[in-house]
């Protein structure tokens, strides 16, 4: 799917926290290295560097190399025509505090431990990838819709409970790698989450006002090593469970496949 082409589906719910920067971005064809930067101007990572989208160095770069060069020079490499990258990108610009402090732990980490921890990544380290990676930020003023989150309780939660979802929970996807498997949606879509208290003035504001709350309080949760010490931390999420991220969230029986919808005891 080219740039033009997935224009239309860019605007689904899903992909709602990146409105505005594709907004800023040229509609006809895909956005150059310096137009992405242009679009991160007054943009910086937690080392002060203005944030540039550059040409990958080397295909052969670890991730470890990658992520200590992001954090040392403010350069992002970026495939050119590739939608992961594209949506890495924008992640940067929607969510600049929180994609900066993920990028900071990793190089924090990496320069602590050394090459063990270059060539294999810790469960630290392995927490912040994924939720880079696939994310989902679960902003709600209900504790009780968060339990079941934590319980997968799916139908209760995603459709006998929906009414109260909808104006008691905000979920925000994060992840590049998630928003590129969104363009083309299917239900075994898993993500993992960080849950984000939030009091009911929140769900008032402008989705671009949520987003910016929500990159200030995913900065602040990854600013501690306690919250973040493992995978297991974060509550999974079948992704396309959240009502109006998949055609088949309109049908009741969309939540009985257990193949996709997973209870605890699973």
């Amino acid at each position: 799917m080219d740039w033009p082409q997935a224009r239309e589906r860019l605007r689904e719910p899903i992909f709602a926290p990146l409105g505005a920067v594709i907004a800023r971005l040229p509609p006809e064809r895909w956005p150059t290295h310096e137009e992405l930067t242009a679009t991160a101007q007054g943009i910086v990572n937690a080392n002060g560097k203005a944030l540039r989208f550059v040409p990958p160095r080397d295909a052969a770069d670890e991730r470890g190399a990658y992520e200590a060069h992001i954090a040392a020079s403010g350069e992002v490499p970026t495939r050119p025509g590739t939608w992961h990258d594209l949506f890495n990108a924008l992640a940067w610009i929607a969510f600049p505090r929180a994609k900066s402090r993920i990028n900071a732990q990793h190089a924090a980490l990496l320069a602590e431990r050394g090459e063990e921890e270059a060539k294999r990544r810790g469960p630290e380290r392995d927490a912040l990838t994924l939720f880079d990676e696939g994310g989902v930020a679960v902003a709600s003023s209900s504790p009780a819709l968060l339990r079941l989150v934590a319980d997968r309780e799916w139908k209760e939660l995603f459709w006998r409970r929906r009414a109260q979802l909808e104006s008691s929970v905000r979920f925000i996807a994060f992840g590049h790698a998630l928003y590129e498997k969104a363009l083309a949606p299917y239900p075994g879509i898993a993500g993992k989450t960080v849950f984000l208290p939030v009091d009911e003035l929140f769900f008032m504001l402008p989705i671009e006002a949520q987003v910016e709350r929500a990159d200030a309080l995913l900065a602040a949760h990854f600013s501690q090593r306690t919250r973040f010490a493992s995978p297991r931390a974060m509550a999974p999420l079948p992704v396309m469970g959240v009502p109006g991220w998949h055609p088949g969230t309109a049908d009741e029986s969309f939540y009985d496949d257990t193949a996709h919808f997973r209870p605890a005891a699973d």
